[in-house]
């Protein structure tokens, strides 16, 4: 079962899976791509939402669509729209409940691996 997100201004809802169905794997995949491991970085350094326009990816935009979709759909973000604006943001609430410090972990290990590659 998949529940809808809470409805922005415009009242487009999209789906997410709720929290007892995200599953490790799924999780796991989402996060193994570096394009969608860069999101999930830039979403954990900002500590807040941010619309799909403010990340400069080195990719075209219906790419871009769909590495936020694999996000979303997985339970790594939450995406709402606020009038035009698509929000993300990171489900960490729920990833810590279901997989405690896996976020954490794989964060940490995306910035040392960064650091040790210079990026």
């Amino acid at each position: 079962m998949t529940i809808p997100a809470p409805a922005g201004a415009g009242g487009r809802e999209l789906p997410h899976p709720p929290r007892e169905e995200i599953r490790l794997e799924g999780v796991l995949q989402a996060l193994s791509d570096p394009m969608r491991l860069r999101i999930v970085r830039e979403l954990a350094a900002g500590g807040d939402e941010l619309s799909c326009s403010q990340f400069d990816l080195p990719v075209t935009k219906s790419t871009t669509t769909h590495h936020f979709r694999v996000l979303r759909e997985s339970g790594v973000i939450r995406q709402v729209y606020r009038g035009t604006a698509k929000m993300n943001g990171l489900r960490a609430d729920d990833l810590d409940a279901l997989f405690p410090g896996l976020l954490d972990a794989v964060l940490d290990a995306a910035a040392r691996q960064a650091d040790r590659l210079g990026g």
